[in-house]
């Protein structure tokens, strides 16, 4: 049988092709009503009209906008444009323009619309809202009254009875209502009543029994999977009200917000750019163009439902809910069904084998047992002489063959199966982990091989700045220090730069709450320095104000550092800072910053015992950054920041300790035959140290960079990959051919581990993708993916 199951079943454990599914599936169909049996998994029809109706209202989509783009300025150019009256109920509310206006406003992408109104700050004023201090919290209500609410339409949920009537469609039970039916209507005339109901009221219990287990189970479940559903779509967004910068739900948000958006953030609602640098969105979801859009203040629309895919803005929320591009595409598309796991595949097709097997049985049965009694009746000479006796017999000989056919089909097993994975589910939701898909407990059961990110998941993510490295002298940071710490051994040429390299050049906010608190938001990383630069006695506000930001390129990793240029006061010039890993920005210097505030050209020397000290950094498991510099006079584009001839100020050392017990989860994993290995953005040295600590790096393994894993063969890395453990300097390249590798070369089923960004395609190829702690990456247009909140992690599993 196990040949015969993998002859004729064989479907890959991720993403198999549609015809390996409806292979196993025709077969399957021959015993068990399709509805019943593959309630559990994906619907193959469903999906594919899913998809076929996205396809189709994508490209509506995509001419619409053009269309009435092209429509738009044909009107602008041969006549007036479309007057909105103020309807009683926005006039009584204060507020100057028209919902449907401003609808129309960023659907049509109508920059003359934006001109006339006075730009963004004009719509700003008509929707009655302050650009630096955003709504006021007593006003959300009234804008939603007025403006309506960020949620969508959602299709009603299918009642318990919908799941009774599905139930009831199953082939099995429909015959055996035939022949209780038959058995009551011939038993009562046979045998009286009560007597000659038994049977029949038997078999209708059995039926009732079967129906009510089932429909309550597919009922609980689908609830389940509602409530989860819910919780993976609220987003929780960064917006300005009250003059503070807060974290709302996307539920909550309303026209006129204020939403800060940098890579990787999903735009929660339709809405126009106040400020932004080398902000670029990707529209496929809406457009189907895959090429990312620029928006800038000449193209400063922005819709719901798009993604961030470079740089960082402010935008001015106009349409939520319905109103939006999203909220039409949400009316008219439904989330795709789930691929089948490799024990769903085996237990199909198990009861497949054993059905047709029954199924012969159960036939040849009721042929012997109606030929033995023909032929009886023929030697007794009465073949011509019927009676209800006679019809009794043929109909318990058929109730013999339909109980053959019952008992054969394991109907059981699949509830068996169904009602022990919701009870892993409920023991990992216990231990704070939230499943997508009761599939999940049985998938991540078969996994040999997790593939780790280290910060924030091996890491407790959370960063102080330990040792610094400035003026030829490194220095420990501990707990308690203050500006004094620097300044008796460095000049304040040296003092101040250092501090204009910290708050100018960061993707962060120091920001202060109701309570006069000061919080920084932003990534650890980020905030660990602005942590030491405020402790050092700056103050962010003074060292921002103090010149103007010309350009901005966030961080990503590819590039792997972060630059700015600032226009110096009085026509001084512009200088360009630059931070990011050591090894990289210490090869874009040439010059170094001495005690004096002087830039000297670095020598060879200098070079190696800087190597040294980030090497050693790096060594104490430190996550080494590099500060530069450089000033830039003369004619100069501000389109450009420059890539080389910076001058180095210092090497910062961050801290990020191991989580209590990973060591012990490591070894557990070890000693149940999982390999685990680390791949991480960081610097080679620090990556071994901490691999070491977690014990996933041992006396065998090895450790690699990614430029020099991905510039190897595929002969050369099915060598080496038996054998890696840890891999530093990674992009999400690398990791994305590392876990490919894994899963089609030596056939692993891989788990991935991430909290960021970065780590989206290898969880997306994965077969288990986990997105851990509060940072958990949000992969909206993954179907499987939960964001959680909250120190919990999320489970995507794809067979």
């Amino acid at each position: 049988m196990e040949n015969y199951l993998k002859k004729n079943f064989d479907v890959d454990p991720k993403r198999p092709s549609e015809e390996a599914l409806m292979r196993w599936r025709s077969a399957v169909r021959v015993v068990k009503n399709p509805r019943r049996r593959f309630r559990m998994v994906a619907d193959l029809a469903k999906r594919a009209e899913a998809e076929r109706k996205r396809k189709k209202l994508q490209e509506k989509l995509r001419v619409a906008l053009y269309v009435q783009k092209a429509a738009l300025h044909f009107i602008d150019a041969g006549s007036r444009p479309i007057e909105y009256k103020l309807s009683q109920e926005t006039l009584l509310a204060g507020y100057g323009i028209e919902p449907d206006e401003l609808e129309s406003i960023v659907r049509s992408h109508n920059s003359k619309a934006v001109e006339s109104r006075g730009g963004v700050e004009g719509l700003a004023r008509e929707v009655s809202v302050s650009l630096p201090d955003g709504v006021a919290s007593e006003e959300v209500s009234n804008r939603q009254n007025v403006y309506g609410f960020n949620r969508y339409a959602e299709k009603p949920a299918r009642s318990f009875w919908m799941f009774v009537w599905e139930a009831l469609h199953d082939l099995t039970l429909i015959i055996l209502m035939i022949c209780a039916a038959v058995s009551i209507g011939v038993g009562i005339p046979t045998e009286g009543w009560p007597d000659g109901v038994y049977d029949g009221l038997g078999i209708v219990l059995s039926i009732l029994l079967v129906v009510i287990v089932t429909a309550v189970s597919d009922y609980k479940q689908s609830l389940q999977f509602k409530a989860l559903d819910k919780e993976k779509k609220n987003l929780i967004v960064q917006v300005t009200r009250d003059g503070y910068r807060k974290k709302l739900s996307i539920y909550d948000l309303v026209v006129g917000d204020i939403v800060h958006l940098s890579i990787g953030d999903q735009v929660p609602a339709d809405g126009i750019l106040i400020s932004g640098y080398s902000l670029t969105i990707d529209e496929s979801s809406l457009s189907g163009e895959t090429e990312p859009v620029h928006i800038n203040r000449d193209r400063p629309f922005l819709l719901s439902g798009t993604k961030v895919q470079d740089g960082s803005g402010k935008m001015l929320v106009t349409s939520v809910g319905m109103r939006t591009e999203w909220g039409r595409l949400m009316v008219t598309l439904s989330e795709g069904g789930e691929d089948e796991t490799p024990l769903q595949v085996k237990l199909n097709g198990v009861a497949t084998v054993i059905g047709k097997i029954g199924l012969v049985f159960a036939v040849l049965t009721f042929l012997v047992l109606t030929l033995r009694f023909l032929v009886e009746k023929a030697q007794h000479h009465q073949i011509k002489h019927w009676s209800s006796i006679d019809a009794m017999k043929l109909l318990n000989y058929f109730a013999i063959a339909v109980t053959i056919v019952v008992v054969a089909v394991p109907e059981g097993l699949p509830l068996a199966v169904t009602l022990s994975l919701a009870f892993a589910m409920k023991k990992l939701m216990n231990d704070k982990a939230l499943v997508r898909h009761l599939s999940a407990c049985e998938t991540m059961g078969s996994a040999s091989c997790i593939c780790t990110d280290k910060t924030g998941t091996l890491t407790t993510n959370h960063m102080v700045v330990t040792k610094l490295w400035i003026c030829n002298e490194a220095k420990t940071i501990k707990s308690g220090d203050n500006e004094k710490l620097l300044k008796p051994s460095v000049s304040d040429a040296v003092f101040n730069i250092f501090l204009q390299s910290i708050f100018q050049n960061t993707g962060s906010e120091v920001v202060k709450d109701k309570d006069g608190r000061t919080n920084i938001l932003g990534t650890p990383t980020e905030r660990a320095i602005l942590e030491f630069g405020l402790i050092l006695g700056g103050d962010s506000t003074f060292h921002r104000e103090e010149s103007a930001i010309v350009k901005v390129e966030p961080f990503n990793s590819v590039k792997k550092r972060m630059s700015v240029l600032v226009s110096l006061p009085n026509n001084g010039g512009f200088r360009a800072f630059c931070k990011g890993a050591s090894e990289i920005i210490l090869n874009m210097c040439d010059k170094i910053i001495n005690v004096d505030g002087k830039a000297v050209p670095i020598s060879e020397e200098q070079r190696k015992n800087l190597t040294n000290v980030i090497n050693g950094f790096s060594s104490e498991a430190l996550r080494t950054l590099c500060l530069a510099f450089q000033d830039i006079k003369g004619n100069h584009k501000a389109e450009s920041i420059p890539e080389n001839n910076y001058t180095l100020i210092a090497v910062v050392g961050i801290k990020d300790p191991v989580r209590p017990g990973v060591r012990e989860a490591v070894e557990t994993c070890l000693a149940a035959g999982i390999t685990v290995r680390m791949v991480t953005g960081d610097n080679i040295h620090t990556a071994k140290a901490i691999a070491k600590e977690c014990g996933i790096l041992t006396d065998g393994g090895l450790a690699i960079e990614g430029t020099d894993f991905r510039s190897k063969n595929p002969q050369e890395m099915q060598e080496l990959i038996p054998k890696l453990q840890v891999m530093a300097r990674s992009s999400p390249t690398d990791k994305y051919i590392l876990v490919t590798q894994l899963r089609n070369v030596f056939k692993e089923v891989v788990a991935v581990t991430g909290n960021g960004t970065n780590d989206a395609p290898a969880l997306h190829e994965a077969d288990i993708g986990l997105a851990m702690g509060i940072a958990g990456t949000e992969v909206h247009h993954f179907p499987h993916f939960v964001v959680l909140e909250f120190s919990y992690f999320f489970i995507d599993i794809n067979g």
